[in-house]
């Protein structure tokens, strides 16, 4: 990619601009159990993908054993995945260790700003992903990322450049603290109301036997496979354009409590089969394999279908509200059952039969509307945040062709840097 700098830009292949090398995962096969479950982060390319600017949510830890035939890489270092998910990038915030289908990158201090590689990857992934198509499987490779040119400024002006963009990415990681914190508020009340029972008024309420413990009079305990119509996904592949609805998969719903319909695919889907997976508002989908138990509200108006990981639970009773059975399900009760229940001894998986086939508690109904009340209005917190975090993307991506080809001239800006930048 060449710009209208380039006079002053100078061209360098990434291997010139600071240290390049591939994670390490010798180990095969790469899933045996007693590699993992230490104190060791592990970060695979779907953590990458997932990630906003910095690294540091994974999901799964290696211990000793795994620790001895990988590599931990120290903060800073920009992974760039060259398999599965091709040329996602992230910044590690964290120490942690990655498999060999990442590319660790770490910045000669006097050459590069680990930020400004960052974005322009980001810039150029279309490219990367179309010399990674394979016969069987895309692959980017260390090799093929060698052959891309990387025409940059002085790194002064790459520090300028970043700031500039990671000031849109440390806005949008604000807000994402922030929904993690209003996401905590709200499990604690269901925990504080349905399972320590410390409602408003609950010393004045009488607690009576049930097969669940002692529970407030006037409430009942009841199967949820009587309150609830399951229906398993859609099988299609996603696709990134918009070919059709929204295709909401595992992968959108297993590291967060919200749905972030932004980064959720698409997918062809027949109009005969489209009423059947459509998604509606209220609608609660549940992973059923690979990751049994983890839990998805739709809580928008969305078109949209679930894939065939999924179960889709829609609400048959009055006595059930959404947001009551949703964070039923984020239970630790329920989730310690799921994973109980679960067959399968290297794939987990669960039938809808098991996914609804516990019982759950019913309060009041006047008092669920209470709860119910009270969780929309964090719910409605959350979903302004992942608004606000859309419109800020959008205005970075705007900017960052402009910035990264120097479109935009910032030498003579002046911009502070923070120390760790400058």
């Amino acid at each position: 990619m060449r710009n209208a700098f380039s006079t002053r830009w100078r061209t360098y292949k990434i291997d010139q601009l600071g240290f390049i090398g591939r994670g390490r995962s010798r180990h095969r096969p790469r899933n045996e159990p007693s590699l993992y479950g230490g104190e060791y982060p592990f970060f695979q390319t779907g953590d990458i993908k997932a990630a906003n600017l910095y690294l540091t949510v994974y999901s799964q830890t290696y211990n000793e054993k795994g620790l001895a035939q990988s590599k931990q890489w120290e903060t800073g270092t920009l992974c760039i995945t060259i398999a599965a998910n091709i040329a996602e990038t992230a910044i590690l915030g964290i120490r942690g260790c990655f498999p060999d289908s990442v590319i660790g990158f770490i910045p000669d201090p006097a050459k590069a700003d680990v930020r400004f590689i960052k974005y322009y990857i980001d810039l150029i992934k279309l490219d990367m992903q179309q010399v990674s198509h394979g016969t069987t499987q895309d692959n980017l490779s260390l090799e093929k990322l060698l052959r891309f040119d990387f025409v940059v400024p002085h790194v002064k002006e790459q520090r300028k450049i970043a700031s500039i963009l990671s000031a849109y990415d440390d806005l949008i990681e604000n807000n994402l603290r922030r929904i993690k914190i209003l996401e905590e508020m709200a499990q604690t009340l269901y925990r504080e109301w349905f399972v320590k029972f410390r409602f408003p008024g609950h010393g004045k309420v009488r607690m009576v036997d049930s097969p669940l413990g002692k529970i407030p009079d006037g409430w009942e305990v009841e199967p949820l496979a009587n309150l609830v119509e399951t229906r398993y996904g859609y099988t299609e592949s996603a696709q990134d354009s918009p070919i059709g609805p929204k295709f909401l998969r595992g992968m959108d719903i297993n590291k967060n409590s919200y749905i972030d319909w932004n980064n959720v695919p698409y997918c062809k889907i027949s109009s005969e089969n489209y009423p059947k997976f459509r998604l509606r508002r209220g609608d609660i989908v549940v992973i059923r394999m690979a990751d049994p138990g983890k839990v998805g509200i739709v809580e928008q108006e969305v078109d949209a279908v679930f894939a065939s990981y999924l179960v889709r639970l829609r609400i048959n009773a009055n006595r059930l509200l959404p947001y009551y059975l949703f964070y039923f399900l984020l239970s630790d009760r329920y989730q310690a059952y799921v994973t109980g229940a679960s067959t399968g001894t290297t794939r987990k998986s669960a039938s809808s039969g098991v996914i609804t086939g516990i019982d759950i508690l019913i309060p009041d109904l006047d008092f669920l509307r209470q709860y119910d009340d009270k969780i929309c209005k964090i719910r409605q917190f959350i979903i302004n945040l992942l608004r606000r975090n859309i419109t800020l993307r959008q205005t970075r991506d705007l900017l960052l062709p402009k910035l990264i080809s120097g479109e935009l001239d910032v030498s003579d800006l002046d911009i502070s840097m923070s120390e760790e930048a400058a």
